[in-house]
Parts: C-alpha cells; sequence; structure tokens
C-alpha cells in the first residue's frame, strides 16, 4: 500500500525533472541552428533567382546580398535591367527598408507589410528579416521516428506575425534545417521552404533554398553563387543611404 502510495509521487517528480530538459533542448536546437546559419563575421554573395508561376511561366532575378553579423543586411537586385536598384536592408530593433529608384524615396517596411511578397517572389518581407529564430520563435521539440532529424514546432513569441507556426526538420548532424512548413494564422499550411547545404572554408551556408506558397501554386528558388565569407564589412555599408546608390 506505502509502494502504491509512492508511485504518483515518483512520476510527477520525474515528469518535473523531465519537461525543463526538453525545453531546453529545443532552445540549444534553435540556437544552433541560429549559430550555423550567422556564423560568419560578413558574407558578401550573388543571389540567383527563379521564380516560376503556376502556369509554367518563368522569370529570373539577380541581386547583390551582404551581411553582417545578425542583424545587417542588405539585398540589392542587379538583374534584370528594370528592377536594378530595387533595394532592402533590414537593421537591428527589427527595422526594415524598401528602395525603388521610380519612386526616389526609401519606404520603411511596417508589421502590415511584412506578409507581403518580398519585391514579388514567394517569400515575404518577414521570412527575408536579420532577426534569429531565437529572437522570433518559441520551440518545443516534437517526436519524429525519423533517425537522422529532428522536428521543432516554432510559434511567433509576439503577435507580430503572420504566421501561427512553422515546423523545422533539423537535420541531427549538422544542425541545418532540411525544411520548413509554415501555417498561417488560421493554422492552415500554406508554404513549404526546401534547403540544400554547402561548406565553404569552415561554414556552412544554404546553397539553395526552394520556397513553394501552396495556395498559388508558385515557387522561387534562390541559389547562392560567389559567396564569400570575413570580408571586414563595416557598419557604415548598412545604412539608407548605402541602399539608395
Amino acid at each position: 500500500m506505502k509502494y502504491q502510495n509512492l508511485i504518483p509521487t515518483v512520476l510527477f517528480f520525474l515528469l518535473l525533472n523531465c519537461s525543463p530538459v526538453t525545453a531546453q533542448n529545443a532552445d540549444s536546437l534553435l540556437k544552433y541552428m541560429d549559430n550555423l546559419m550567422s556564423a560568419p563575421k560578413d558574407k558578401v554573395a550573388t543571389m540567383q533567382m527563379t521564380l516560376t508561376e503556376k502556369d509554367g511561366k518563368v522569370k529570373t532575378k539577380e541581386a547583390l546580398l551582404k551581411q553582417k553579423g545578425k542583424d545587417r543586411k542588405m539585398y540589392k537586385y542587379t538583374k534584370p535591367e528594370s528592377q536594378a536598384g530595387v533595394s532592402t536592408l533590414s537593421l537591428p530593433g527589427d527595422v526594415m527598408w524598401l528602395f525603388m529608384p521610380a519612386f526616389d524615396e526609401p519606404v520603411k517596411i511596417t508589421f502590415l507589410s511584412k506578409s507581403q511578397a518580398f519585391t514579388g517572389t514567394d517569400f515575404s518581407y518577414e521570412d527575408m528579416d536579420s532577426r534569429s529564430y531565437t529572437e522570433k520563435y518559441a520551440p518545443s521539440l516534437k517526436p519524429s521516428a525519423d533517425p537522422e532529424n529532428y522536428t521543432l514546432e516554432l510559434v511567433p513569441r509576439t503577435k507580430k506575425s503572420n504566421y501561427s507556426k512553422i515546423i523545422v526538420t533539423l537535420n541531427k548532424a549538422n544542425n541545418y534545417p532540411i525544411k520548413m512548413e509554415y501555417f498561417d494564422t488560421k493554422g492552415t499550411y500554406f508554404k513549404l521552404a526546401t534547403y540544400q547545404y554547402a561548406k565553404k572554408g569552415k561554414y556552412w551556408y544554404a546553397k539553395e533554398v526552394l520556397m513553394k506558397d501552396l495556395k498559388k501554386g508558385s515557387s522561387t528558388k534562390i541559389v547562392m553563387a560567389e559567396i564569400s565569407f570575413d570580408q571586414g564589412l563595416k557598419d557604415d555599408e548598412f545604412t539608407v543611404k548605402k541602399m539608395m546608390e
């Protein structure tokens, strides 16, 4: 009888001790992923974009990417000629700017605008901002039958998100994402991103990302080319003035 009374107490303390461990593992995994993605001090690359519409029509774009640390990032389109000079700038404090030469003045991207397509692609402005996933999302580790990958569920830390959750399949060996499944604020699964990683020197990087919009039937593929790391970029490379040059 005494042993029977002890069982609920033992189970209670076991569950109490296990819960923080699971939470800590999820937090650690997400931090590892963030650290891998932002490991270089800075990077410069050419982004080659292929946009495929539902009817099969294909468009191509090219942009120069510059990034310093975790919270400074600039995209500047170089091709096609009609979009050359269009640029975006992400800065600390969740600040994002858009510049279109035809309008001559930069525009600050608001929360309401972040659900919109990033310069006509299947990525949103929220997808392309410079904040870390740890900063934006609270993670939990989900059961998985896959021996090679973890499954993380990411829930926005604030209501200032256009997603209700993101399900991340995370490679166990290298801590990089294999795929991300996006759910809108109504809980509908509507976007899928898949990743192919490569290593240059001591850094892993997303060589190819394919984002599919399951509602529209369109997709955007981004391929990183001519990438270089640790070029010594200064903070003054990431200003609204520089974005407009």
